[in-house]
């Protein structure tokens, strides 16, 4: 099985997003969204919900007791175990839209991040999630918020994702399941990442508005930013290595409970009921 990972746009992998300016920009909120739970996950046992090509189980694993990550893509498990191979760390694969092969109540923190806007049956998803967790457990669950990247009703562009959420709705959903939120908060960044990021949201909304109008059919949708992403494909610049340089890193990136522009929403919450 092949350990390399194409860079699809979606899955981040370290060296290749830190290539651009763009890249840069979406791998320091990625870091920084890790480096947040750290806290949480001290000396904890940890569920790493769709660990990707697992740099973020990576960072986790400095400060818990166990890193159990885990993802759908057999190639990012294959990566994950041949870059950040760890005596803390469990990469395993999971079947999609299956139960999770855990015992009840096997984890203290679970970590959703960048993943529930790929999910069709979120309530699904999040029961599973708090049947695994134990009763005194938290869940922090990050996602895009669509505030500032889309028009009302619109569709998501990133054609990998089926929903996005405001604070409101993102806190609805989860709260319509077996946890409750206990915070809400926005990710912040400084004003040279968030204008870059601002801009980039500005352009997708309007370029790909003709397949992601309100109501779009999904196979419509999909053949448009699949033409878009063939398109721009064949426009970018092969073997362009040009370090992305900010003048700050991943730890000036903040959450707060008010505040704009927002570019995640972060909940915490907690099992609110036996599962």
């Amino acid at each position: 099985m092949t350990t390399e990972l194409e860079c699809s746009g979606e899955r981040m992998i370290e060296d290749a997003y830190r290539q651009t300016p763009g890249g840069r920009a979406i791998y320091l909120m990625h870091i920084a969204s890790y480096r947040f739970a750290m806290p949480y996950c001290k000396g904890k046992r940890v569920l790493d919900l769709g660990c990707g090509s697992g740099y973020g189980a990576a960072l986790i694993a400095e400060t818990a007791i166990s890193v159990t990550a885990v993802d759908v893509s057999a190639e990012a498990i294959a990566y994950a175990n041949n870059h950040y191979r760890n005596s803390r760390i469990s990469f395993t694969r999971i079947e999609k839209d299956k139960p999770l092969p855990f015992a009840n109540e096997s984890f203290d923190v679970i970590l959703s991040f960048q993943v529930i806007e790929h999910v069709a049956d979120t309530e699904t998803y999040l029961w599973e999630a708090a049947r695994v967790l134990t009763s005194e457990g938290t869940l922090i669950l990050i996602t895009p918020d669509r505030t500032h990247r889309l028009l009302p009703g619109q569709r998501p562009w990133n054609r990998w994702h089926l929903k996005e959420y405001d604070s409101e709705s993102c806190c609805h959903m989860v709260a319509s399941s077996a946890f409750v939120p206990e915070k809400v908060l926005c990710m912040h960044a400084p004003a040279e990442l968030a204008n870059l990021e601002l801009k980039r949201y500005a352009r997708l909304k309007w370029l790909t508005f003709p397949f992601t109008f309100p109501g779009a059919p999904e196979r419509w949708r999909q053949f448009g930013l699949g033409l878009l992403h063939a398109i721009n494909n064949q426009k970018s610049t092969q073997g362009n290595t040009q370090h992305a340089a900010f003048s700050f890193d991943e730890h000036n990136i903040s959450f707060t409970e008010t505040g704009s522009p927002s570019l995640n929403i972060v909940v915490i919450a907690h099992r609110n009921r036996p599962v």
